[in-house]
C-alpha cells in the first residue's frame, strides 16, 4: 500500500461527505495510526441573551445529535477510509466552543525514563492529577502542545518542506 499525504486524505474526505454536515470543509488530521475528522457545526439559533451555560448546553445537544443521526453513515465511510488508508477513523464535531470527539484510538507507547523523570509522573499521581503514570505522561504531552503548539507547527512544517525535497531527488 503507499503511503498517502495528509492533503491527499483531506481531499478523499472532503469529497466523500455528505454536503450539508458540516459549515465547513472538515479538519482532517493523521499519523500512521489513525485518522481524526473534525466538522464544524452550526450554531443553535438561541433567544437573545441567553446564558453561557445555556449555549453550552444547546451545542453539546448539537453535537450529539448530529452523532446519532449520522452514526451509520459515519460508519460506512469510516469502513471505506479504513480499507483505502490502512488507519482507523475517529471522529469529532464542534459546536462553537464546545468540541466532542466520539472515537478515537489510544495507542500504547513505550518510552525510556530515567529517575528524575519518573519521579515527576510520580509526583503527578500522587497529586491526584492522574491516575497512572501512562495518563501523567498523556497529560505532559498534552500540556506541551498546548504551551509550545506553535513551535511544534513550525516543526510540522519544516517536516512537509524536507518531504517535498526528497520527493523531487533521485528515483
Amino acid at each position: 500500500m503507499t503511503t498517502q499525504t495528509q492533503t491527499e486524505i483531506q481531499a478523499w474526505f472532503t469529497g466523500r461527505l455528505p454536503d450539508g454536515w458540516f459549515t465547513s470543509p472538515p479538519e482532517v488530521t493523521a499519523d500512521n495510526d489513525e485518522i481524526l475528522v473534525t466538522g464544524v457545526l452550526a450554531d443553535p439559533e438561541l433567544a437573545a441573551g441567553t446564558a453561557e451555560d445555556g449555549k453550552a448546553a444547546a451545542r453539546q445537544a448539537r453535537i450529539d445529535r448530529f452523532r446519532e443521526e449520522t452514526r451509520e453513515a459515519r460508519m460506512k465511510i469510516a469502513a471505506e477510509a479504513e480499507r483505502q488508508f490502512g488507519r482507523k477513523v475517529a471522529w469529532a464535531a464542534r459546536a462553537g466552543d464546545q468540541d466532542k470527539t466520539f472515537t478515537t484510538l489510544s495507542i500504547p507507547v513505550m518510552t525510556r525514563l530515567r529517575m528524575p523523570e519518573r519521579r515527576v509522573l510520580d509526583t503527578l499521581v500522587e497529586a491526584g492529577v492522574a491516575r497512572s503514570r501512562s495518563e501523567a505522561l498523556a497529560w505532559c504531552v498534552r500540556l506541551v502542545g498546548k504551551h509550545q503548539g506553535e513551535w511544534i507547527d513550525q516543526l510540522r512544517e519544516a517536516l512537509v518542506k524536507v518531504g517535498e525535497v526528497r520527493g523531487q531527488g533521485p528515483a
